[in-house]
């Protein structure tokens, strides 16, 4: 559940900045994050077709960079809020591990 949430908020900010197709998702998260985290193909997708049955993204085909036909994902209002909420509960969780890590030993 904690991974499947982190792909999942990882996406939906990702989809924040505007449509991509799956490769794009996949390479904007690895260049953000300059290569720490690399999301596999099969992962990805699942997850994309997860939130699209949720209604927090829908999408549409069209022609990537290079003129081959990709499937474009974009975030719903539903999607938006959805964000909201994670990033919320993501910042609180990742606060309160910063807390424990930075405890010193007595």
């Amino acid at each position: 559940d904690l991974l499947q949430g982190t792909l999942d908020v990882l996406v939906l900010k990702t989809l924040s900045w505007g449509p991509r197709h799956g490769y794009a998702v996949a390479a904007w998260i690895r260049d953000t994050t300059d290569d720490d985290l690399q999301v596999e193909e099969g992962a990805l997708y699942t997850a994309l077709h997860r939130m699209e049955k949720r209604g927090w993204i829908e999408s549409e085909w069209g022609l990537s960079e290079n003129n081959r036909k990709a499937k474009y994902y974009q975030l719903t209002s539903a999607g938006r809020q959805q964000l909201r909420a994670q990033t919320s509960r993501w910042t609180r969780y990742a606060q309160a591990v910063f807390k424990v890590l930075q405890t010193q030993a007595a």
